[in-house]
């Protein structure tokens, strides 16, 4: 491979000079200037790398021009080790035919491209087994390369080894693949050479590609397998630089290419995808070159915190509605969508390649049947095209063409798709209003097959944004984020996709709820275009569900909606979030929030719709979000508003609702049924509303065995709520709530729900639902011991709990890259017995224990606590009253409690006394 020339090479380094000082440092120490020699290599990697890294900062997106720089500045260094170690520290003057060396780069440094911190992969090729001289060589080398502390891999093989080895391993023979002669015997190197083609290559062409894809695949799925995780991996994620390195591979093993711009002229890629290759390419490189310099690590994974800071290194700044990190982003993932795009029509024109490679009678006979669909016609089984103009002369056959492929389940040619991805510029004004285009796109959209596959290829053809300029807006746009695993686009066709599969039944396991409510809706036209429009205006000034109703209001009449259904979308998408913060940051036992809640939703049609939606929106969001809890509460919200609604808003009396609670419970007790008259009597009204049934048969259960004892704590698996339920039992006093929340911090839980109650003779009855940092219960007798232990410690006042709290590390020091500004909100309007106080604030652990300590010292009463955390982002809620079972109503009063919460959620490390 011919490397590309350098600008300026001797400004990055000077080989003759570097070698000239080496000469003379030798000269005058002989056998003691190694140290000297050490120091002058030393000095000029740094002085190189400190050139590479100020061209980089003048041309900051200049990532290829970094790449091979530092490749040539690891050549020439190599290329001055080997000259001064042969020609002094192990000099030959007569050396055999089998005392030569050829030094080759392979892997990533084989194709001359490098990030500072890379790995510098060599091979020492030696023509038989190699001699003591050969030997003493490479170690003489391999220690100088490592005294400069360079990270080396490296091998040492006899041609016979190097063939044999290749042939077996599919990582040596792609690290081979890219090898690339720099210094020593380059007669032994072409031999080599020789040889991999004839022995290695030859005849293992489709293996080759089978087993590179396969490697492929398995290394997407270990990272996420989308090219849209918010983390991206540069280097080896999906759409990243080792997808195009596949690429590369494939056509230089099948083709013989010596460079990238040689798949053109062998027809795997166009010359503009060509063009398009390198721009992502080059613009990866920088985006690595700026990883490796800002972490000074071979680091390739670009986590939030170095998002903001290599954005800021690009150039890229703050636009209205969009930061400079999320606009650095979204052409991230621009790029990353381009390389998917490419990576499919290039495999696709290979696949073609091998057709035709085949012979005989029949497959000729096969290749010159042609039938017909739809009026496009199929080629090798895939949805082809007629000529040049075949969109130009219709273009309402870019819409068109995906529908089909859904309908009949068919692939679309790579030919087809590369014409549609250069035609889609045809999609104007004129075909969005088209009737048929319209009617051709609701039909992939609500389709019965699979409709994300279809839309999936729609957008990357670029047909998706230009028929829905509204969608085009959020393709690539990221959430800076740790709650959001996808960019918009991504996250919205995935949730089409499990809304198509709950509708199929493939979800019953996961959603039985909302697998039997899809049968019951209205128009599931309305759920599919609600579900595609519900984050449609993000990134944009304003709230984004009022702006995405806007945008449904215009769009839905276009789509061929009719005025009801257009007001019906609108309404999905202005409140889609409503279910989802009801259900997880309001007490469902407070008959207020239904009644709230069914005044908001009006009908079961639309509640059936909203809560298939919140469920799909959430479960879209990336892996590990949903869980049993979040199906638990968002089931308990439907069925308590269904039943409101079909009731006609009648609302049973308390005393009823009571008395139908003690009837389920006596059925849970059995024989036991006698508690509810004994224990029950000491627990009021406000208990009997709140709890469900079968935790109100532990709690008694639980009361009377405690009776008489001063601390009772329980803690057994809930599956209901994929948590553990934990039962306090105490005689109540100010403070305890947060030295219970303190002590379950301590033990490693996470507070998910919590319920406190105040029985008649003055017993504390506190519920809470806990998991690990993780999201799992704590089910094992190790953790649970340490649950109640703690709890103990803390009731007793044998820790001090804030500094054990200060010193535990944070679970997710991620979160230091967001600035999340506390916000606290007074509703007294959510309630009719309580004041209800919502704090957001970035999460971190033992924030309830802070929060609840704050709330204490404000002279409030703790009635229920509920939990809801959105990455780096928590939202605790609180049920409060004053000591006298008031609500807050004074502003000053209230004015004073938001100062604490906001101090209580800043504070970090401020060791006083529990």
């Amino acid at each position: 491979m011919t490397l590309p020339r350098i600008t300026n090479q001797r400004a990055i380094v000077d080989r003759r000079a570097l070698s000239d000082a080496i000469a003379a440092a030798h000269a005058a120490g002989g056998e003691k200037s190694r140290p000297q020699v050490v120091e002058l290599l030393r000095a000029a990697l740094a002085q190189g790398r400190a050139e590479i890294a100020r061209r980089l900062s003048e041309k900051p997106s200049h990532g290829t021009d970094c790449a091979q720089a530092q490749s040539f500045l690891v050549d020439q260094l190599v290329r001055v080790i080997h000259d001064h170690v042969v020609g002094h520290v192990y000099r030959a003057s007569n050396r055999s035919t089998g005392e030569r060396i050829a030094i080759l780069a392979v892997g990533g440094y084989g194709r001359g491209e490098m990030a500072p911190h890379s790995d510098v992969d060599i091979a020492f090729v030696t023509p038989t087994r190699p001699t003591s001289w050969c030997e003493q060589v490479i170690e003489s080398m391999l220690y100088f390369l490592w005294d400069l502390g360079l990270k080396v891999g490296h091998s040492s093989r006899s041609l016979d080894d190097l063939v044999r080895m290749a042939k077996s391993d599919l990582t040596i023979r792609t690290a081979l693949l890219e090898g690339r002669f720099v210094w020593g015997d380059q007669p032994l190197y072409e031999e080599g050479s020789r040889r991999f083609w004839a022995e290695v290559a030859a005849g293992t062409e489709r293996q080759f590609v089978a087993e590179k894809l396969a490697e492929r695949n398995e290394r997407h799925k270990r990272l996420g397998d989308s090219r849209y995780v918010v983390e991206p991996n540069v280097k080896e994620g999906k759409g990243g630089l080792r997808d195009l390195h596949t690429l590369y591979w494939i056509g230089k093993y099948i083709h013989k290419v010596r460079d990238a711009s040689e798949l053109v002229d062998v027809g795997l890629l166009t010359a503009a995808e060509y063009r398009a290759f390198r721009r992502a390419e080059n613009f990866f490189w920088a985006v690595r070159c700026h990883l490796h310099a800002l972490t000074n690590r071979a680091e390739d994974r670009l986590t939030f915190d170095m998002q903001r800071e290599v954005a800021m290194r690009m150039n890229f700044a703050d636009r209205p509605g969009k930061s400079a990190v999320e606009r650095f982003m979204q052409f991230f993932f621009l790029q990353a969508k381009q390389v998917g795009s490419l990576t499919g029509v290039f495999l696709a024109q290979l696949d073609e390649q091998f057709a035709r490679q085949k012979t005989g009678f029949f497959a000729k006979l096969k290749a010159r049947r042609k039938r017909r669909i739809g009026g496009f016609p199929i080629v090798a089984e895939k949805i082809g095209v007629d000529g040049d103009d075949f969109f130009t002369a219709d273009p309402v056959r870019l819409v068109e063409i995906f529908t089909l492929a859904d309908r009949e389940g068919l692939e679309i040619h790579p030919d087809a798709l590369r014409l549609a991805r250069r035609d889609s510029g045809l999609i104007d004004a004129a075909v969005r209003k088209d009737p048929r285009a319209n009617a051709l796109f609701m039909d992939l959209l609500t389709s019965r097959h699979d409709p994300e596959t279809a839309l999936r290829w729609m957008g990357e053809a670029g047909v998706f944004g230009r028929f829905v300029p509204d969608f085009g807006r959020v393709v690539a746009q990221m959430q800076f984020d740790m709650y959001h695993h996808y960019t918009v686009d991504e996250h919205t066709i995935r949730a089409i996709g499990l809304l198509a599969r709950i509708e199929r039944g493939e979800e019953r396991d996961q959603h039985p709820l909302s697998s039997d409510v899809f049968s019951k809706i209205a128009s599931r036209r309305v759920l599919y275009v609600a579900t595609m429009l519900h984050d449609i205006a993000k990134g944009r000034r304003g709230d984004h569900s009022v702006l995405g109703a806007e945008v449904a209001m215009k769009l839905c009449p276009r789509l061929g909606m009719s005025a009801a259904e257009t007001e019906a979308v609108a309404w999905l998408v202005r409140w889609h979030l409503l279910m989802s913060d009801t259900a997880f940051k309001r007490d469902l036992a407070d008959y207020k929030t239904i009644a709230d809640f069914a005044a908001k939703v009006q009908s079961v049609e639309r509640l059936r719709l909203l809560l298939i939606l919140t469920i799909v929106d959430i479960r879209a969001v990336g892996p590990g979000i949903w869980n049993s809890w979040k199906r638990q509460l968002l089931g308990d919200l439907y069925l308590a508003t269904e039943e409101v609604l079909r009731l006609g808003h009648k609302q049973h009396g308390r005393a009823e609702r009571i008395a139908a609670k003690k009837k389920a419970v006596a059925e849970i007790l059995r024989e036991r049924d006698s508690l509810i008259g004994t224990v029950g009597r000491q627990l009021g009204d406000a208990y009997w509303i709140a709890e469900p049934e079968d935790i109100i048969a532990l709690n008694l259960q639980q009361m009377d065995s405690a009776l008489g004892e001063p601390l009772a704590v329980e803690a057994h698996y809930y599956p209901a709520r994929g948590a553990t339920l934990l039962t306090v039992l105490a005689a109540d006093h100010p403070g305890l709530f947060y030295r219970i929340a303190g002590g379950i911090h301590l033990a490693g839980g996470n507070i998910i729900d919590a319920r406190i109650h105040t029985a008649r003779n003055g017993t504390a009855v506190d519920n809470f639902l806990v998991q690990d940092p993780l999201g799992r219960p704590l089910n094992e007798e190790a953790q649970i011991a340490r649950l109640k232990n703690a709890i103990a410690d803390a009731l007793a006042n044998r820790v001090k709990l804030l500094p054990q709290l200060v010193a535990r590390p944070l679970s997710r020091p991620r979160a230091d890259a967001f600035e999340v500004q506390p916000v606290v909100i007074f509703d007294n309007k959510a309630s009719n017995r309580f004041t209800v106080i919502e704090v957001g604030a970035r999460d971190r652990p033992a924030l309830l224990n802070r929060l609840a300590r704050a709330l204490f010292e404000a002279r409030l009463i703790v009635h229920s606590a509920h939990i809801a955390t959105y990455g780096e982002r928590a939202v605790d809620t609180f049920y409060v009253t004053d000591p006298l079972g008031e609500k807050i109503t004074s502003e000053t009063r209230m004015r004073s409690i938001e100062k604490r919460l906001v101090e209580a959620s800043e504070e970090m490390a401020a060791p006083v006394a529990a």
